[in-house]
């Protein structure tokens, strides 16, 4: 039993931060693993972290309901 709502607002930010966290690492390693330039891995990374932040948590609010 939790003693917190898990959907407020500030346990949002903090789970959408460490899918981006986890979709940098991921986008970042893979990109400077193949050789890319500096810009390419920033680029690779932020868009990694932007389809997992935006489809994982999209899809888990489509599970809820």
């Amino acid at each position: 039993m939790r003693g917190y709502d898990r959907n407020c607002a500030i346990c949002r930010l903090m789970r959408s931060l460490a899918y981006t966290g986890i979709g940098m690492g991921i986008g970042g390693g893979a990109a400077y693993l193949i050789g890319a330039s500096k810009e390419n891995v920033m680029l690779s990374g932020i868009v990694v972290a932007a389809i997992i932040v935006f489809g994982v948590l999209d899809k888990n609010k489509e599970l809820k309901r």
